[in-house]
């Protein structure tokens, strides 16, 4: 069975060929026994098998194990970054990072860290490990999971709006992760993701505030800086950090992934405003955000949008009535 799924490339006869097998329970089990020997990866095949593996486990079911989404992703220092995750966002086993070899890609074990269920003897002493040419893969279905993945930008912001963003990830995430029930969504959506940007001033030369353009306007990026021209002089633009942009620009929605991007700024204004004030407009955007989203790819996909926004909305607003630590 193990060589005909790492040749099978297409996830439909993928699918097909894992329907044949008339013992779930049995396939399962062999599917992740054979997981348990890839997820202590070495190289770039050995990280291969273990996404092909996981693609195979997210159609079979993964049992009485826990659903584990083997993710390609990009380092702080734009090297690539390979990790399972669960539905929590939690990472397990072997968490990579790459460098750039002459020959390909080799394992930085120097910058590399263990999770739960890993073996605590599983990085070497060895800095870097055997390099391949061949291309890291990333799973290309998903297990079931909150669908709305909240973050940030920069970390900087102004302190009156500290306690909200920091709120907004260790409580609402959190609660987002606890509450949504990505199961009775579908399976079309994997991640709406909402890049939240806020204004800050650390000093003269560390400042950004957003001024925010006039919808009407659809302006592009192109056209941000002579419209902030004609509002302010070059030397205020300079002294204050100012950057005109939409409050909302919408990414296009990838189905093979299944992620749709979303940048929301915030003016300097939203950090004077009360803190519970703050987390009811940080709300009313987010939640704007995600419908006008679900308007935008609803016709494209099968998912009950209407469920998910409504679980969504619910969550916002029991975040939004409780009071900041």
């Amino acid at each position: 069975m193990l060589p005909e799924i790492y040749e099978i490339e297409d996830l439909r006869e993928l699918e097909e060929y894992l329907s044949g097998f008339t013992d779930a329970k049995r396939l399962r089990a062999e599917l992740y026994s054979a997981f348990l020997g890839c997820c202590s990866y070495r190289n770039v095949a050995e990280w291969n098998k273990a996404v092909r593996l996981c693609e195979c486990l997210a159609i079979a079911g993964w049992g009485d194990n826990e659903p584990l989404e083997a993710v390609r992703g990009t380092c702080f220092n734009g090297n690539p970054n390979t990790f399972f995750m669960n539905r929590y966002s939690r990472p397990r086993f072997l968490d990579a990072v790459w460098s750039r070899r002459n020959d390909g890609y080799a394992i930085d074990f120097g910058r590399s860290c263990l999770h739960e269920g890993a073996d605590s003897h599983l990085l070497p002493e060895t800095t870097s490990g055997e390099a391949q040419a061949e291309a890291l893969r990333s799973q290309r279905n998903w297990i079931a999971k909150n669908p709305i993945l909240i973050t940030r930008g920069l970390a900087n912001c102004y302190e009156n709006s500290r306690p909200v963003i920091e709120s907004m990830e260790k409580d609402l995430m959190p609660e987002l992760d606890r509450a949504m029930r990505p199961e009775m969504y579908g399976k079309a959506v994997n991640r709406i993701v909402l890049n939240c940007s806020f204004s800050f001033y650390d000093n003269y030369h560390c400042k950004t505030n957003y001024i925010i353009a006039d919808e009407s306007l659809k302006l592009k990026q192109k056209d941000f800086y002579p419209a902030l021209l004609s509002m302010f002089s070059e030397k205020e633009i300079e002294d204050n950090g100012y950057f005109l942009r939409n409050r909302f620009t919408y990414g296009p929605f990838r189905a093979d992934t299944g992620i749709a991007r979303i940048v929301i700024v915030f003016e300097r204004e939203f950090s004077e405003l009360p803190q519970q004030r703050q987390k009811q407009v940080l709300c009313d955007y987010l939640l704007h955000a995600v419908r006008k989203c679900a308007v935008r790819i609803s016709k494209r996909v099968n998912y009950n949008f209407d469920l998910m926004i409504a679980d969504f909305s619910a969550t916002l607003g029991r975040w939004c009535e409780t009071g900041l630590s």
